[in-house]
């Protein structure tokens, strides 16, 4: 038996509360996979990106990384966006 978490109520616990399947009922189901409808539930996670980024190693000029870092969350992404607009500027992209 499965202990009630304590955020839960005692109502609200037993009104979620089912008997067991039985043998009749386990007998009649059928694998998801023959659930066209429910194929999603089979996925699990984001969905795989068309061009995903890549883990790099790279060293960088303490002034520069910590002149990224000062702007708060996301300074990787401007980091990127930085080294994209610089191709672009340079016919490289």
């Amino acid at each position: 038996m499965k202990t009630k978490p304590a955020n839960i109520s005692q109502e609200d616990w037993d009104a979620v509360d089912s008997p067991p399947l039985t043998n009749k009922q386990m007998g009649d189901m059928k694998p998801i996979n023959e659930y066209p409808e429910l194929q999603f539930l089979l996925k699990r996670g984001r969905p795989p990106l068309e061009s995903p980024k890549k883990a790099v190693n790279i060293r960088l000029a303490a002034d520069v990384l910590d002149a990224f870092k000062s702007t708060g969350k996301g300074w990787q992404t401007r980091i990127n966006d930085a080294l994209r607009e610089w191709l672009k500027q340079h016919n490289h992209a």
